[in-house]
């Protein structure tokens, strides 16, 4: 049972308010002959890069189980590359067998355009795909398969633009590489493509009653399975204070779920209400847990992930620990920008009013800008120097960070207040609590769009 303070009450009954007053979404019977989409990531990816746009489709008529994705381990594509492709083979069997439809709509980002153009060059497998879409990949002297094809390039990442012969070729203005796959933009050219028609909103419908939250927790950027002897513990956050909320008696904090983790690191779903923040907590024996935070959930979803690694190795074993610091891993699927002239075109990114984003941890225009920020106190020392990147992040495609001196205190709270670019009115808090970074890892999941009360910005 979850424990509502007045505040979390009042929040449920603003968003209940203003999805009564908003207009209605096309049903799903308004939609006709859709396929079936999946998507396949790309380099250091995870199908959490489809997570908004699978929310955008659902509020736009198409039914949930509509929208799949195909997870893989893309730093060995170059030796499992057939085996992907038999993956992929599979899930469009499975697809086709549960929802009728004879063919699927087929989304490739980056590296996925590599799995998706090997897949489409064999007939039989072509056959089974109605529309393609190629995000910011691989470009080709003839449609892929034959099969019809949207390129969609990512306008600040290159400056000369890609193209794929016989295709509708788009350009997106100034957006990054991840953020070509994830953004408002994106969405309404793919939903244009697959279905002749414009979308009803390029927004996302939020719910207004409780709804259902899943995903995986996964060796990143392996996409394994955690392991079963995991736990995913899901505990509501009080929005002020960044702390657990205590039972009803106010004696001590408990999860509202505790789920198990099966094979492939799938967990849930579990019960998530409208406007209220959540955590979600990776417990392993013999290793430190690993929290996440996010902002409020806005609907049913079944993308989060839990991106982790085996304690001490891969990016964990980069990261100095101490009583006295907490460290902090700050997410979402657009790049961070922070080298622009105009000030305004830059993102802020604030951890108790310390920005770090900036010329140094946030360079844009290229294939491999930063969309994490690993933040902590290197050497120790208590000394903040947000132009340092701390080795070897500054070296690392997509991951960057800063020497940050975040003091460590009992039961304290650390604020991250993030402006996203272009658009100071969305500008948002997040809170989260104040934890040595010997206790636990933290990782902060950003949305990567802008929207409020059920309206996007």
């Amino acid at each position: 049972m979850h424990a509502f303070s007045a505040k979390a009450l009042r929040s449920i009954l603003v968003v209940l308010a203003v999805w009564i007053l908003a207009p209605q979404v096309q049903a799903t019977e308004g939609l006709k002959d859709i396929n079936p989409i999946i998507f396949v990531h790309g380099g250091s990816g995870s199908g959490a890069q489809f997570e908004s746009q699978a929310m955008r489709f659902v509020s736009n008529g198409y039914p949930s189980s509509f929208i799949r994705v195909l997870e893989y381990d893309s730093s060995a594509i170059g030796r499992i590359l057939p085996s992907v492709l038999a993956q992929l083979d599979a899930l469009i069997a499975q697809v086709q067998a549960e929802t009728g439809r004879p063919q699927v709509d087929l989304v490739g980002h980056s590296l996925g355009t590599v799995v998706s153009q090997a897949f489409l060059a064999m007939p039989a497998r072509a056959a089974n795909v109605a529309h393609y879409v190629n995000v910011d990949g691989r470009t080709a002297n003839a449609l892929p398969g034959g099969v019809p094809t949207l390129a969609l390039f990512a306008g600040a990442a290159r400056a000369v633009q890609g193209r794929i012969v016989g295709a509708t070729n788009i350009t997106l203005p100034d957006q990054e590489h991840i953020e070509a796959v994830t953004s408002a933009g994106a969405f309404v050219e793919m939903f244009r493509f697959f279905t002749g028609e414009e979308p009803r909103r390029s927004t996302i419908r939020p719910a207004i009653f409780p709804f259902r939250v899943s995903g995986r927790a996964v060796i990143f950027p392996q996409n394994v399975g955690v392991g079963t002897d995991a736990l995913v513990q899901v505990w509501l956050i009080n929005s002020a204070t960044g702390q657990r909320l205590r039972n009803s008696f106010g004696l001590f904090a408990t999860p509202v779920a505790e789920l198990a983790v099966d094979a492939s690191g799938g967990f849930g779903p579990f019960r998530a209400f409208p406007g209220l923040q959540y955590e979600l907590t990776i417990v392993r024996p013999n290793a430190p847990d690993h929290r996440f935070f996010f902002e409020p959930f806005l609907r049913s979803n079944s993308l989060v992930r839990l991106n982790t690694s085996v304690s001490g190795t891969g990016i964990d074993a980069n990261i100095e620990r101490n009583d006295a610091h907490v460290a902090i891993a700050v997410t979402r699927n657009k790049e961070f920008r922070g080298d622009r002239s105009v000030v305004e075109e830059n993102d802020v990114l604030s951890i108790n009013g310390t920005n770090v984003i900036n010329e140094v941890t946030a360079r844009s225009g290229f294939v491999g800008a930063p969309a994490a920020q690993f933040l902590f106190d290197a050497g120790s020392d208590r000394i903040t120097n947000v132009r340092s990147i701390p080795p070897p992040f500054g070296m690392i495609g997509f991951l960057s960070g800063a020497d940050l001196f975040i003091p460590a205190e009992r039961r304290g709270t650390v604020t991250i207040r993030t402006v996203p670019r272009g658009d100071v009115s969305a500008t948002r808090t997040l809170r989260i609590p104040n934890v040595p970074s010997t206790q636990a890892r933290v990782t902060v999941v950003l949305r990567d769009f802008e929207q409020r009360r059920g309206f996007t910005r």
